[in-house]
């Protein structure tokens, strides 16, 4: 007899509760010193989020039958940069928010300095975790998979995303510029994420990698939109940060540029493309196009 096949809300469970599990045994206890900065950092990451990362590392792993024990390392490592990075991004001198999943931001409920550290530390942590002796059997792609995770951390991809949006504030952006500055900021992890639980396989394909990659851009921009919709439609309670903050803030958004309904419009597209990229991989790839169609769906 067959064993039933979870559906997407089953699995996404699943994979949100192997991940909380598995960051929580990464992070260091609470009691051990520095206690103030361990605990901060559990409370930085832990108990919240959709952990849309991990789950693209973990439906690209299972897309391309990577060992489930390499992709959560991966996995976890990705959200570990998230964490920092959403950490760092609250901060005053960035974003200066004051609710982060529903609850208050680091530096609200510990101190600035605690927070800045924090980000340091996870940043740290998550290298830390990709560099385990012995993830991946050839030492050639473990170092790839730590180049890839830097990249995509850095100048030329999250940070250097974070620096053009906040050069850009109170200006309009041409559409070009604007999924220039995306594909940094928010779609070089989702990139990474998906390609690192790729990598994770004993071997990727070029051509499957090709496919992979051009999924993720177009599913981390779709995701970026939606984002954009959703700060201006939701309410603060639902998407448990600050609702309609890029407004107030004069932020470049998609919706400077096209209405709300053009935007979802413009992420269902997106989203089409990014599931004709994927659909040679035959049914390994279910877990990818089931996220994909849930990043237009998505309420929060």
């Amino acid at each position: 007899m067959t064993t039933p096949v979870p559906d997407f809300a089953a699995w996404s469970r699943a994979v949100q509760a192997e991940v909380e599990a598995a960051l929580s045994a990464l992070l260091p206890a609470a009691e051990v010193l520095p206690q103030r900065l361990h605990a901060a950092m559990r409370y930085a990451v832990l108990g919240g989020g959709k952990r849309l990362r991990p789950m693209l590392a973990f439906a690209a792993g299972e897309a391309v039958g990577a060992p489930g024990e390499r992709v959560r390392a991966a996995a976890c490592a990705v959200e570990l940069i998230h964490a920092y990075s959403l950490t760092h991004d609250d901060l005053p001198c960035m974003d200066d928010d004051d609710l982060r999943r529903g609850k208050p931001t680091c530096h609200r409920e510990y101190d600035e300095a605690t927070a800045l550290l924090v980000g340091d530390a996870l940043q740290s942590l998550a290298f830390e975790t990709l560099a385990q002796p012995g993830l991946h059997p050839d030492a050639g792609v473990q170092l790839r998979m730590l180049q890839l995770l830097a990249r995509a951390a850095g100048s030329r991809g999250m940070a250097g995303g974070q620096a053009i949006d906040l050069a850009s504030t109170g200006r309009t952006l041409e559409l070009a510029e604007l999924e220039f500055m995306h594909i940094l900021k928010t779609g070089a992890l989702i990139r990474a994420a998906v390609l690192l639980g790729a990598l994770c396989a004993d071997r990727l394909e070029a051509q499957a990698e090709a496919r992979l990659e051009h999924y993720a851009k177009a599913v981390g921009l779709a995701f970026q939109v939606m984002d954009d919709v959703l700060d201006a439609e939701a309410s603060t309670a639902t998407l448990g940060k600050t609702a309609g903050k890029d407004a107030a803030q004069g932020k470049a958004t998609y919706l400077t540029l096209m209405s709300a309904r053009d935007a979802r419009a413009y992420a269902r597209e997106l989203v089409e493309d990014a599931l004709a990229s994927v659909v040679t991989l035959g049914e390994g790839a279910r877990r990818l196009q089931e996220i994909a169609r849930f990043v237009v769906e998505r309420a929060f």
